[in-house]
């Protein structure tokens, strides 16, 4: 359940739909060639050095590469929150005014406001944090899925046709070129993070035998979580008119105004956006913590980062972080569509943490031949070939990112890799780099148990 919590995300749903049946392959395959190897790797990995992923590439490569792994893993969220509060933003439009969905200054101000509103909920280490965590995937990702599902299954037993094929000769993505396969890369994203929960392999009984039964199990209802309800869209929503950010909400729009219950479409939206924002303040400390521990271990960081406030929290690189994020998010109201700037940052965010995930496989296969009697809570089966497997699918995903997906044909197709190269290079590559080459002995372990000033 907590692998289902981690990934759990409606948001990805609509993209995906676009594809109709065939966006049943998107989900599958990812979850063999990239879930699957991930979380087993990284079980082995959490269960022999404690740490995290800094230590395991560090172990495995070099302190470089462990400080550029931290990194991407801090910097994807960069990319991520701005797609996330945009799902949040277009789904908050429907208990106002639907035609709020595709306003990108509507959509940037809600960015803005929500993620410095987080930042400052975060600071002051209020137990609400906690408690909107715990409950968010089930108050907005299972329950609505389960909704969206019911009804749509209602509506087709009604007589009524699937806006998309749902036939055999339409279960793979139609071949129209390389643009016709870039959702792919959307699924993979969808994973991302699934290596957090390594960290309690140790825990089972048993977890050469238990952790494997509890990875195939988690995939099948995470596979169930996102299907479903993304083949519901699909049903009622037309290919063409699926918005990347306000897909679930069209679904649910059409669905309940077809069933005479629209007066609820309003209290779908509150749930969605509250189960969004539970999934945002569990990711917004811990990437940060994990960023500054470092830092301060090894002196990459300058004392100003390196503080905290009276409750622990590092809200200089919080506040920081919300800056770039906020000049992110006034791009929302440059870029033409806001399922444009939505894919975009998605795609963003999934290429630089997939250069984390690349150097973790890289790291264990070397640690296995290298240290091979290190003690090891749990040991994965095949893992040389659960490597290669889950690195190339990574590099290809990567590499596929590169390419603007057919359903943003009006993008020019060099200045979308244009714009995904700078971002990866500006906030994915080069602060690490720069990081590494200007750091000081003397910011080694600097304002351990200092607060920060107001």
């Amino acid at each position: 359940m907590m692998t289902v919590g981690s990934v759990g995300y409606l948001g990805s749903a609509p993209a995906t739909a676009t594809l109709g049946f065939a966006s049943v392959f998107l989900y599958v395959l990812p979850a063999f060639v990239f879930l699957l190897p991930v979380s087993l790797v990284a079980a082995e990995l959490a269960s022999g050095w404690p740490g995290g992923v800094y230590n395991w590439v560090r172990e495995g490569i070099s302190a470089p590469m462990g400080l550029l792994a931290v990194w991407c893993q801090f910097a994807q969220t960069i990319f991520y929150y701005p797609a996330l509060l945009a799902f949040v933003g277009s789904t908050l439009a429907y208990v106002v005014d639907p035609r709020l969905a595709g306003n990108g200054v509507y959509t940037a101000a809600i960015i803005i406001v929500l993620f410095w509103g987080g930042v400052l909920l975060s600071s002051r280490g209020v137990s609400l944090v906690a408690e909107l965590s715990s409950s968010g995937t089930v108050i907005g990702t299972l329950i609505p899925g389960a909704i969206l599902v019911v009804l749509g299954v209602i509506y087709l037993a009604q007589g009524n046709h699937s806006a998309a094929p749902m036939d055999t000769h339409h279960i793979l993505p139609a071949w129209s070129g390389l643009a016709s396969i870039v959702l792919i890369v959307n699924s993979f994203f969808t994973y991302a993070g699934v290596e957090i929960n390594a960290v309690h392999v140790d825990e089972l009984r048993n977890p050469g035998r238990d952790y494997p039964k509890s990875i195939f199990v988690a995939m099948a209802l995470v596979l169930a979580v996102f299907i479903f309800p993304t083949l519901a869209i699909s049903w009622v929503i037309p290919a063409g008119h699926i918005s990347f950010t306000a897909g679930v909400m069209q679904a649910f729009n059409s669905f309940m105004t077809h069933f005479g219950i629209g007066f609820a479409v309003p209290l779908i939206a509150i749930a969605l956006a509250v189960g969004a924002l539970a999934g945002m303040m569990a990711w917004l400390d811990g990437p940060s913590e994990g960023l500054v521990r470092i830092g301060r271990e090894q002196g990459y960081l300058p004392p100003y980062f390196q503080k905290v406030n009276d409750h622990g929290i590092e809200v200089h690189i919080l506040t920081a972080q919300a800056v770039v994020i906020t000049v992110i998010a006034l791009l929302y109201a440059f870029i033409p569509t806001v399922s444009s700037a939505y894919w975009i940052f998605t795609a963003l965010a999934t290429q630089v943490y997939v250069i984390m995930y690349v150097l973790m496989f890289i790291a264990a296969v070397r640690l296995r031949r290298a240290q091979r009697d290190h003690p090891r809570g749990y040991r994965a089966p095949a893992l040389s070939l659960l490597c290669l497997v889950g690195g190339l699918s990574s590099v290809i995903a990567f590499l596929i990112g590169f390419v603007s997906p057919s359903q943003l044909a009006h993008t020019s197709p060099l200045v979308y890799a244009g714009l995904i190269a700078a971002g990866i290079l500006v906030l994915g590559v080069l602060p690490p780099l720069l990081l590494h080459r200007f750091r000081k002995p003397a910011w080694k372990a600097t304002g351990v148990g200092e607060s920060a000033q107001p």
